[in-house]
């Protein structure tokens, strides 16, 4: 691990601002372009704010303001070493779109960022305007696929299976989070990996990664999804999630997508109440919003002006 990371390696210059905001009893970094209605994105594993820069600047050019946020224990934003649970991460998002000074927005979440979308959503119906998710199913069936499909999805989750192992966090940051460059090559397109802007990426998200506690953090999310499956706590947020989704919801899906597969996603669907289009990009996998950023920007800029 590389002790001489610190929050300073996400503020990342750009025509974007950074500052800070207090949610949910929490400092978030957030990163903001552009004025009008509110987009806020929500990355994913192992990213953090800067996975949006191709869409923060499409978004406010569309006449957007668009904000990505880092994750609680991400990035430059407060690690505390508890709240990794699914309800306060949504609360999170709800708290977020209140301290932006907004009473509802447009949801995009991707990867991890797309669960607690999905999660946001069935929590707090009337924040979220509208709904877009990458690479992400609807948690419930994500659960049922992990249960149901054991050489397909169940084979697919194994990395973060690991993930529950104590003190994984310092496997993840060994060799200065050489790890987190596997994940983005074994989850990412080969035609995005041998690109140049990959490298930056990589070099950028691995940093990130090095920030202390972040790993540790950033693992706590996978675990608690793990430990709460056979808890009241677990019971309880399944019962909640089985609420259907009520905000008109845009689902798009890498078709090569290794992490979760296609087929475990597209049955997500029955939980949307609302207007639902499920798209699937042929030579996508689990980051389309990197490995096709104009595709995507003109998916999200044609839902979002929907609204």
């Amino acid at each position: 691990m590389n002790l001489s990371v610190d929050d300073s390696s996400v503020m990342i210059d750009g025509p974007w601002s950074h500052r800070f905001v207090s949610a949910n009893g929490n400092r978030f970094h957030v990163v903001e372009a552009g004025t009008g209605p509110l987009v806020l994105l929500l990355h994913g594993f192992p990213e953090f704010w800067y996975a949006w820069h191709n869409q923060l600047t499409a978004l406010a050019d569309a006449g957007f303001r668009a904000v990505a946020v880092d994750l609680r224990g991400y990035g430059a934003s407060d690690k505390p070493p508890r709240g990794y649970d699914g309800y306060t991460m949504a609360g999170d998002v709800a708290g977020l779109i209140r301290a932006l000074g907004e009473r509802s927005a447009i949801l995009v979440g991707a990867g991890y960022g797309g669960m607690i979308g999905w999660a946001t959503a069935a929590f707090h119906p009337k924040m979220v305007r509208r709904l877009v998710v990458l690479g992400a199913a609807h948690p419930l069936r994500l659960r049922a696929g992990l249960v149901t499909d054991p050489r397909g999805q169940l084979a697919a989750a194994g990395p973060v299976l690991r993930f529950q192992v104590p003190r994984f966090e310092h496997v993840l940051t060994r060799r200065n989070a050489a790890l987190v460059g596997d994940y983005l090559r074994r989850w990412g397109a080969p035609d995005w990996t041998a690109r140049e802007s990959y490298r930056e990426y990589e070099a950028v998200c691995r940093s990130a990664m090095q920030i202390p506690q972040a790993a540790f953090c950033a693992l706590e999310t996978y675990r608690w999804a793990v430990r709460s499956a056979l808890k009241l706590q677990g019971y309880r947020f399944v019962k909640l999630l089985q609420q259907p989704i009520t905000a008109p919801t845009l689902q798009l899906h890498g078709a090569m997508d290794p992490a979760v597969l296609p087929r475990t996603a597209q049955g997500s669907g029955r939980y949307v109440l609302a207007e639902y289009e499920w798209r699937l990009l042929p030579n996508a996998a689990h980051f389309p919003h990197l490995e096709q950023p104009d595709l995507v920007n003109g998916e999200l800029i044609r839902w979002a002006k929907a609204a």
